[in-house]
């Protein structure tokens, strides 16, 4: 099936007892046996919910995986791919990561005995002489958040396996729809469904995909051991909001390319980065394993000073200055004072994540009443 059909069908099936063509809702904690493991293949909610399962089907086709596990939030889902790991060991990662995925990795991990490792990943050589006996698990984001730098995800994956390590990539800002990182080669997919999957800033979710077994089984185990899985009512959410997940991301995608080149070519912008750019370093790149490019852009202001960029995010009547992305509405924010303030200064900087940035989550309003709305902000 083409993927258009796969985010409304796959997995999906109306509910025997009634014949309703929305999955149901299993609000329960405890399922009834027969007897002592006599049961129709539900024990106990937090190891099992149909809801639950029918999301995980579904999310698993979309990401052409074979296993998905569905947890409280996306960094659930991060950490309990972490606890693959043990003490020792040394994840390899984007210098330019999400804050909150750096914060798990430097102020939990970091304390049992994990170790990070921060580097530029679209330097291939650097990733491969990076790669130590010590490393277990290369953690990739691309594009990466919010300086929408492009990782090359089947280069990375040929040297990660050349020397027998996992990659695992963070697929939250292209989804399934516009990069399938399972087909180019990773061992893990992860999402924090709360963004493009959900699609509507009314739930926080997240996933794990794999085509590999033992992965899939052992984060399963994970899953139900440290017991950090979403309740039915955000399945249901998740599962909803998948449907319209192509034409959400299509629309928002063509809305973004528009604001990127409106914003290039204004007197007060000094730099916008956006893969859509020829200019772009990793455009070629993002052409081959990406359908479209993407939602997200940031941008800089001549002005480099921090009261310029809040007045800008002040300024805006459309776009609202809050946290996440993804979801129908357009949202700013200022990622060094919000998603990424957990990045010391210093890493910031030298990742070029400057005090001014400005990082535009774009929606599917029409894309001249956001530009407009830009341009008032910024004159």
């Amino acid at each position: 099936m083409k993927f258009e059909t796969l985010v409304i069908h796959a997995g999906v099936h109306p509910d025997p007892s009634t014949g309703a063509i929305m999955t149901p809702i299993f609000q329960t904690s405890t399922y009834v046996q027969d007897g002592p493991g006599n049961h129709k293949g539900y024990e106990y909610a937090r190891t099992q919910n149909p809801t639950r399962t029918v999301l995980q089907e579904n999310i698993a086709a979309l990401e052409n995986g074979t296993y998905a596990s569905c947890f409280g939030s996306g960094l659930a889902a991060m950490d309990a791919i972490i606890k693959l790991l043990k003490s020792g060991d040394e994840v390899i990662a984007s210098n330019d990561m999400y804050g909150g995925s750096f914060r798990l990795l430097d102020k939990i991990f970091k304390e049992f005995g994990i170790s990070t490792r921060l580097i530029p990943m679209q330097d291939l050589n650097l990733v491969r002489d990076s790669i130590s006996e010590r490393t277990k698990l290369i953690w990739v984001e691309t594009p990466t958040n919010p300086l929408l730098n492009i990782v090359d995800i089947q280069a990375i994956c040929e040297i990660a396996h050349q020397k027998n390590k996992w990659v695992c990539v963070d697929n939250t800002f292209a989804t399934p729809f516009l990069q399938k990182p399972l087909d180019l080669g990773a061992d893990l997919v992860m999402h924090s469904a709360t963004k493009y999957l959900g699609g509507h800033s009314d739930v926080v979710h997240g996933v794990v995909v794999s085509k590999n077994q033992e992965l899939g089984e052992r984060l399963r185990f994970i899953q139900n051991a440290s017991g950090a899985v979403p309740g039915p009512m955000d399945c249901f959410l998740i599962l909803r909001g998948i449907k319209t997940l192509h034409v959400r991301v299509e629309r928002a995608c063509e809305n973004a390319a528009k604001i990127a080149h409106f914003l290039k070519e204004h007197p007060k912008v000094n730099r916008v980065l956006y893969p859509g750019f020829t200019t772009h370093p990793g455009h070629k790149i993002a052409q081959t394993q990406m359908k479209m490019f993407g939602a997200m852009l940031s941008f800089d202001l001549k002005d480099e000073s921090m009261n310029a960029a809040n007045k800008v995010l002040a300024g805006t009547k459309l776009f609202s200055c809050a946290e996440s992305l993804g979801g129908v509405e357009s949202l700013i924010g200022h990622p060094a004072s919000m998603t990424h303030a957990s990045l010391p200064k210093e890493e910031r900087m030298k990742s070029g994540l400057t005090d001014s940035l400005i990082r535009l989550s774009v929606g599917i309003e029409n894309a001249d009443d956001l530009i407009q709305d830009l341009k008032q902000a910024i004159d």
